[in-house]
């Protein structure tokens, strides 16, 4: 069974998620503290995490911040922080999915069930373990992106995302297509986000990205890996 790692000081809310991840076959684990958590989620335990961003001792952004330097796993930060910067903020600090307080139960497994079917679908080994690509090279075992031989770190929606790219080269790539794609059909979000993480690849492979070569826009219609 899938492990689940909540960090949310609200004991109801918290109390609330476990109720309905575990009624889903989930096992779950709850800390209140920023500083507990991070370490558990550090500690390769878990599958999933689950963070809220007002925590005592070590905040939310910051437990985001140092996961992506230190391990693979899918994020959802839930919160009661409704504006767009702060959205934009988690998504561009490795956050994975991003829901706001209150929120549908229902809704939050859901999400959960859609990011470990995501990130089991792409760490499958099904296809070439390794692909070699404009001088990016994906280790789909390892899940390891290197850029010109240099190793660049990329969150788990990243490499979802730059692993499709290359997979489907040349080929128009339309905000709905993608947002189907990576996250899931019956994912419930902003196809915005889309964007975001298109912006981010580019600024770890592209040489120029104000200009980018490799991941072009085609206004109006989306987006295409172009090969070299």
């Amino acid at each position: 069974m899938n492990k689940i790692l909540i960090i949310e000081d609200d004991l109801n809310i918290a109390s609330l998620e476990k109720d309905f991840l575990e009624i889903n076959g989930y096992v779950v684990t709850i800390i209140g503290d920023g500083q507990k958590g991070l370490k558990a989620a550090l500690s390769g335990e878990y599958d999933l995490i689950i963070i809220d961003i007002m925590l005592p001792v070590v905040n939310g952004f910051d437990i985001l911040m140092t996961i992506r330097d230190k391990v693979d796993i899918p994020c959802i930060v839930v919160s009661a922080r409704v504006d767009d910067v702060d959205k934009i903020k988690g998504l561009g600090l490795g956050a994975d999915d991003y829901m706001t307080k209150p929120f549908n139960p229902n809704e939050l497994v859901a999400r959960v069930n859609n990011q470990l079917s995501r990130y089991q679908r792409f760490f499958s080994k099904n296809s070439l373990v390794e692909i070699d690509l404009n001088g990016i090279l994906i280790n789909q075992d390892s899940r390891k992106v290197f850029v010109n031989n240099k190793e660049v770190a990329f969150t788990t929606t990243e490499f979802d995302m730059l692993l499709y790219f290359i997979q489907n080269p040349d080929i128009v790539h339309s905000k709905t297509k993608l947002f189907d794609r990576i996250w899931g059909e019956d994912e419930f979000g902003d196809i915005g986000t889309v964007a975001v993480h298109v912006q981010k690849i580019r600024k770890k492979i592209e040489k120029d990205p104000s200009n980018p070569k490799i991941i072009e826009t085609v206004w109006g219609a989306g987006y295409r890996f172009n090969k070299y």
